[in-house]
């Protein structure tokens, strides 16, 4: 896991020292393992991990005033001091918008300035520490920092709401360790803290002009390939991968004498529109996709595509076609990795600490055999359906603008979908009452809801969509919690609601689609930490700044049309000069993962059952044992449960089986730092929910 961290105290003195930032208890120095100082008193930052030297750059203007940015960062250096200046002066946007996906974090005199992504990707947090403010861009460090507690509200609401904004709060899994909205900064003045937007947000009374359709969809397209561009310019080399030549050895026995990834970029190949795109973008522009060793052919820059074949799910031929048909390309290189039962989900749930818990924590072992057989630089899909896709409750934003004839298209398609002629009038009046109903009214009814323990909603493809025309509603594991955890994220709802008043200041379907956005972004975090192969970079550019600001201006009509994602997304390539493509491309493919997940889940029954024999959960509160036990053999007896809602349970308890067995912390430099148990976490479950602090 790469992450940075710093703080900013008070004054420009020490925490018992007489130099400030840098030492800690005793005059001691205090500073993260694996650490190297990017820049240090009286204000400290750190990169820790193992980031390539490429991803981290620091320009300094003077002694007091200067920018570090880690990750892949368009901007030049130049332009890099230009917006160094030009935050001294209080803007901020424009830190956010060069191509790539990156932190970064501006020093001008004793003011510090740190800005998140619009996603959720790149996250920072931040904690009250000695007086001043740590901040990150992971959370477990500052809770061995502060030697936080465990937030059992957070881990609740994580459960019972995670899509809800007014339940999770700023909170994370840690007590006291705050999380920086999307899509704002976080500014530190000596030690005190202010959280900053820097992105305009559409006022709900005011509807913003129609943009052109064409306009937007190029913008989205120049986006795209602009973030695929910077990554292909990014310097190849990572330090002890060795690209050298290997005689008479292939791509998969070098990685395996080696433990590496391929040198070079890759791409999922899956036959999905979102994945195929960056694939063939990255193999078409110019540069050097990628180096593929051991084959003898000495042509280089080839594009590695990975398709992952699931023997033991089947149904994939259609994608394995589409795939092998894209991969024609002579700068592809196609390799299928074969899935069988132990790549299912839930069948390998050993795996590190991630930063927080997420429901991929269940398919990581999945992930990481696709991964294994990928690049050193491995191009992903993630992202595209939650920035590009229309959320059912934009139906409402439609009403709100009185374009109701741009309801007729995914009407109709719902209609054909379910065969009733009653849909239209059920999704039309669903959507009348979403635009018609205030924020804290949409509170207050998933309030009453987890308090009644109403969680049943229509089936089918429609019920979804009539489900989600609302602000708020329950998770999908809320039906397993126990009374006492509903009534917490109830009262937390409550006092949101109560707080709301004006309401959020979006359309209901913006709104919601930039949670979707923010849940998945996180979930996606902790995927790269779970599934991580060594020396190896995972890219998601449907997730830069530049690509979700140039998909939030597509137009509502444009989005709620059928397919609307696979004819972006065929305009992009058509830009790029890619115009022939398989029949059935950008099919959307659901049905092969929830296949997957209930073939996984049947043959891991016995092992989930006995995770929840004795489970934390339960010792927290959150869950009754019996009552998971029940759903997990009903489930996998093929029950409609939401088989999500079970894999956020099983993730959850993972996660904190993970956390307590963990040894060490993530700081040195003083006794305390060396106890064998992280700080504030208890070590017998009994204690769990007191909090204990180990002895």
């Amino acid at each position: 896991m790469r992450w940075l961290v710093g703080w900013s105290s008070t004054a420009a003195r020490a925490l018992g020292a007489e130099t400030a930032g840098a030492t800690g208890y005793d005059g001691e120095t205090l500073r993260p393992v694996g650490s190297h100082l990017l820049w240090g008193d009286p204000d400290p930052l750190w990169a820790v991990g193992d980031w390539r030297p490429d991803e981290v750059r620091v320009v300094h203007a003077d002694a007091e005033n200067r920018i570090a940015v880690l990750g892949i960062c368009g901007a030049s250096d130049e332009e890099l001091r230009r917006g160094l200046f030009t935050a001294r002066g209080g803007a901020l946007r424009h830190l956010t918008a060069w191509p790539g996906s990156y932190t970064a974090v501006v020093q001008a005199g004793r003011r510090i300035t740190v800005c998140g992504d619009l996603a959720g990707a790149r996250p920072v947090f931040h904690a009250p520490w000695e007086g001043g403010t740590a901040y990150a861009t992971a959370a477990l460090p500052l809770a061995d920092l502060t030697e936080a507690n465990l937030d059992f509200g957070h881990l609740a609401a994580l459960l019972a709401a995670p899509e809800v904004p007014a339940a999770l709060r700023d909170t994370t899994p840690y007590e006291g360790v705050r999380r920086v909205a999307p899509g704002h900064a976080l500014v530190l003045r000596a030690g005190a803290r202010d959280i900053v937007g820097y992105e305009p947000v559409a006022s709900l009374a005011v509807a913003a002009p129609p943009a052109d359709p064409d306009r937007a969809v190029d913008a989205v397209r120049d986006a795209l390939v602009e973030a695929v561009r910077v990554r292909l310019a990014a310097p190849r080399h990572v330090p002890g991968l060795d690209p050298g030549p290997v005689p008479g050895m292939g791509p998969a026995e070098r990685r395996a004498a080696r433990g590496m990834p391929v040198p070079g970029i890759g791409a999922d190949l899956s036959g999905g529109p979102a994945s195929g795109t960056l694939a063939l973008l990255a193999a078409g522009l110019p540069g050097r996709p990628g180096t593929l060793l051991g084959h003898g052919t000495g042509a280089g820059e080839r594009l590695l595509a990975v398709t992952f074949n699931d023997l033991a799910v089947g149904g994939r031929e259609a994608e394995l076609e589409r795939a092998g048909a894209l991969a024609a390309n002579p700068r592809l290189h196609h390799v299928v990795v074969t899935g069988a039962e132990d790549t299912l989900p839930y069948a390998d749930l050993d795996g590190p600490l991630t930063d927080e818990p997420g429901p991929s924590l269940v398919t990581a072992a999945r992930h990481r055999a696709r991964l294994a057989a990928g690049s050193a630089d491995h191009f992903t899909g993630h992202g595209a359906r939650q920035v590009l896709d229309a959320h059912p409750a934009r139906l409402a934003d439609l009403l709100l603008d009185r374009q109701r004839r741009h309801l007729v298209r995914p009407v109709a398609a719902l209609t054909r979908a379910d065969g009733s002629v009653l849909v239209p009038a059920r999704v039309y009046g669903a959507a009348r009452r979403l635009s018609r109903t205030p924020y804290r009214t949409g509170l207050e009814a998933l309030a009453e809801r987890l308090m009644r323990r109403r969680f049943d909603e229509p089936k089918g493809a429609v019920g979804a969509s009539l489900a989600a025309l609302t602000w708020a509603r329950p998770g999908p594991a809320a039906r397993w919690l126990t009374g006492e955890a509903l009534a917490e994220v109830s009262v937390l709802l409550q006092t949101g609601a109560d707080r709301a008043a004006g309401g959020p200041g979006q359309r209901p379907g913006e709104f919601r689609a930039r949670t979707v956005l923010a849940r998945h972004a996180a979930d996606l975090r902790v995927l790269e930490q779970a599934a991580e192969v060594r020396s190896q970079r995972l890219h998601a550019p449907f997730l830069d700044n530049q690509v979700v600001r140039a998909c939030r201006d597509l137009p509502e009509a444009l989005r709620v049309k059928p397919g609307a994602r696979a004819a972006v997304l065929r305009t992009v390539l058509e830009g790029a000069g890619v115009t022939e493509l398989p029949p059935g491309w950008g099919t959307p493919s659901h049905a092969s993962s929830a296949a997957a997940a209930r073939t996984g889940l049947r043959l891991a029954a016995d092992s989930l059952v006995d995770l929840f024999d004795t489970p934390l959960l339960a010792d927290a509160g959150l869950v009754e044992a019996r009552v998971v036990r029940k759903a997990v053999r009903e489930a996998a007896a093929g029950e409609p449960l939401p088989l999500d809602g079970l894999a956020d349970l099983v993730s959850l308890e993972l996660w904190l089986g993970r956390l307590l067995s963990r040894r060490g912390t993530c700081w040195t430099g003083t006794p305390a730092r060396a106890r064998a148990v992280p700080a504030g976490i208890a070590p017998q479950r009994g204690a769990l929910r007191a909090g204990a602090r180990p002895s």
